[in-house]
């Protein structure tokens, strides 16, 4: 899904990566990212690591309809590996967000919206981990998961409100790094986590100055910035994501 917020025809925001072949890490879910799947031919049989960036609709809001598509698809039993933002309780003015270990809980706990989920064609478990999305330009990128080769690393953005991760997956020297959806103080973390990196996708949904609404600019990067950030990086290939039809 390349999509943002708005109902335009694009999936939203929503990635599976493949690691040797399979697809095995699901980098968040937006509205339309499960008839992606499908249109994909992608089977989710192996699909046992789940990156949420933040925890806007636009990036979670089809979670449900994935982990159901991931228990029709095998009998076995499934662990899922998920890892998301710490929470903020907002100020006044604020928004609030639920940690990620809440936030599933909600969705999928024993008292949950979709707690039947748990048994309904396989026995599944979920392992929350919470990533600290306070911004800290002295903290360098943590490693949140290895196993087999397959290191992924984590580093908190910056979205406004909203807690916010940046993700780098490493495998045998290739690598490639989500950026989510971020603004100017997540900038320099962001080149921290992105150096050399194979791939650099980035989320976009603005134009350069001032070409969008004054209030976009606090929640997201302009192309400007984008491609300056990419080439400081030194990333060998930079995609584009998260767009918006202006």
């Amino acid at each position: 899904g390349s999509g943002g917020p708005g109902a335009t025809g694009r999936a939203g925001a929503g990635y599976l990566v493949l690691v040797d072949g399979d697809p095995r890490i699901l980098v968040d879910a937006g509205p339309g990212t499960f008839a992606r799947v499908g249109e994909g031919k992608l089977s989710l049989a192996h699909t046992d690591i789940v990156l949420l960036t933040h925890l806007h609709i636009d990036h979670t809001g089809e979670l449900p309809g994935l982990f159901k598509a991931r228990a029709v698809s095998s009998g076995q039993p499934i662990n899922f590996q998920i890892f998301g933002p710490t929470g903020h309780e907002g100020k006044q003015g604020e928004a609030s967000f639920l940690p990620t270990s809440r936030f599933i809980d909600v969705l999928f706990g024993a008292e949950g919206a979709y707690s039947y989920l748990r048994d309904f064609a396989a026995p599944i478990t979920m392992d929350v981990t919470d990533i600290d999305a306070s911004i800290d330009t002295s903290r360098s990128p943590k490693v949140i998961y290895s196993a087999q080769g397959l290191d992924i690393l984590a580093i908190a953005g910056h979205h406004g409100d909203a807690p916010a991760v940046i993700y780098r997956i490493n495998y045998h020297g290739q690598s490639i790094t989500f950026s989510g959806d971020i603004d100017a103080q997540g900038i320099d973390n962001l080149k921290s986590i992105a150096k050399q990196t194979n791939l650099l996708v980035f989320n976009c949904v603005v134009l350069d100055p001032p070409g969008s609404r004054a209030v976009l600019y606090t929640l997201h990067t302009p192309p400007k910035t984008i491609g300056v950030v990419a080439a400081q990086s030194k990333a060998g290939k930079l995609l584009l994501s998260h767009l918006s039809p202006s």
